[in-house]
């Protein structure tokens, strides 16, 4: 299960993004749990100056925005990257290294 977590003083653009995950959630059957996030010194421990921002998995993926629809369940499908060269820590792919 995806944790999404929406951080924002609550204001309009906060809602709207909470709302938009949450309708990509229903339309693609995501397996995700959404939580809202409004203290300011939570929302600091992410090192977030603007908002709203969409943290997923613990890790902030977009940030003074509303992403759309489209984007969204990109972020939310996404597999997690083991290595940045794509080889999962094996060095028999790309030559013989690995980063």
């Amino acid at each position: 299960m995806k944790k999404v977590k929406i951080l924002g003083s609550g204001c309009a653009k906060c809602s709207q993004l909470a709302d938009a995950v949450n309708a990509v959630i229903a339309a693609e059957g995501i397996d995700a749990s959404v939580e809202k996030i409004e203290d300011l010194q939570q929302i600091m421990e992410y090192n977030v100056l603007s908002t709203p921002a969409l943290v997923v998995d613990e890790k902030v993926v977009c940030k003074g925005r509303i992403p759309s629809h489209e984007e969204i369940k990109e972020l939310l499908t996404a597999k997690p990257h083991s290595c940045c060269c794509g080889t999962h820590g094996s060095k028999e792919k790309n030559g013989g290294s690995c980063c």
